[in-house]
């Protein structure tokens, strides 16, 4: 794994499928973090429902700003947040990959929409 992703402050979004459940949280280290969500070990919201595909991820420089950027997110209506998926991940293809512990690139480069 690329150490960048080892320690960084991040926003993330996971989702049960595309139609389905979606949960906004912030982390300092994501790959860690995936798999918690992925074998159910946080108890709450995410195991409750299943929420363990990782469909989109920001990092920030400090944590103060990811925070800061999760608790917007987790204002937004559901379209939104779809849309900021959309953007990024079109087919909202799992990005982290369980057997390696890697967190793969966003699927597109395009500039980001960001409401607030």
């Amino acid at each position: 794994m690329h150490e960048r992703y080892e320690k960084q402050p991040c926003v993330y979004l996971v989702a049960s499928n595309p139609d389905g459940v979606l949960y906004a949280g912030v982390t300092s280290a994501l790959a860690h973090r995936m798999a918690m969500h992925q074998q159910k070990l946080i108890e709450g919201f995410t195991k409750r429902y299943g929420v363990t595909r990782l469909v989109y991820y920001e990092f920030h420089e400090t944590m103060d700003s990811a925070i800061l950027r999760e608790t917007r997110i987790k204002k937004w209506k559901r379209a939104w947040k779809v849309r900021l998926i959309l953007q990024t991940n079109p087919e909202w293809q799992d990005l982290f990959d369980a057997q390696t512990g890697e967190i793969l690139a966003l699927p597109s480069d395009a500039p980001l929409e960001r409401e607030e």
